[in-house]
């Protein structure tokens, strides 16, 4: 009996590299994601000393000029915060449009997965029936020679 053939392999193969495109692209997405994240907790950190800053300096006495040195240094630690926080909100919609790619992907990939497992376990069926066939009619035949045989 010839071997097993999957005539939609190539398209398996297709959809397979695909949807290991999009889990490589997800995760260097998600690895953007989390670089934003620890430097947005940096920023935050170096915030707080800021903050630490200007407020033992209030405590020992400062000079108005000083004053509003730290407290621009405050606002625009706090901006760049933002504009990171609206960046980091951009990588988690691009992360998630592209996760929704490798759900998608995945779903079309094991379609073709459990087609091609049907497909095999038909084919194995029918070797199987052919082999209990050719098995049948092996021992039906000896039995038959066997019989001649010891009658004459």
């Amino acid at each position: 009996m010839k071997k097993f053939e999957y005539r939609l392999d190539t398209v398996l193969d297709y959809k397979t590299q695909v949807l290991d495109n999009l889990k490589t692209e997800h995760a260097v997405i998600l690895q953007k994601v989390n670089k934003k994240q620890e430097e947005i907790r940096g920023l935050r950190q170096e915030l707080a000393g800021y903050e630490n800053t200007f407020n033992r300096a209030k405590e020992e006495g400062v000079s108005i000029g000083d004053c509003r040195l730290y407290s621009m240094c405050i606002g625009r630690m706090e901006e760049i915060i933002d504009q990171e926080k609206i960046r980091l909100k951009v990588l988690k919609k691009e992360e998630d449009e592209k996760k929704q790619e490798v759900i998608t992907a995945k779903v079309d990939t094991s379609k073709f997965e459990k087609l091609k497992d049907k497909k095999l376990k038909e084919y194995e069926k029918v070797v199987m029936k052919a082999d209990e066939a050719f098995i049948e009619e092996f021992v039906s035949n000896t039995t038959t020679k066997f019989r001649h045989q010891h009658r004459g």
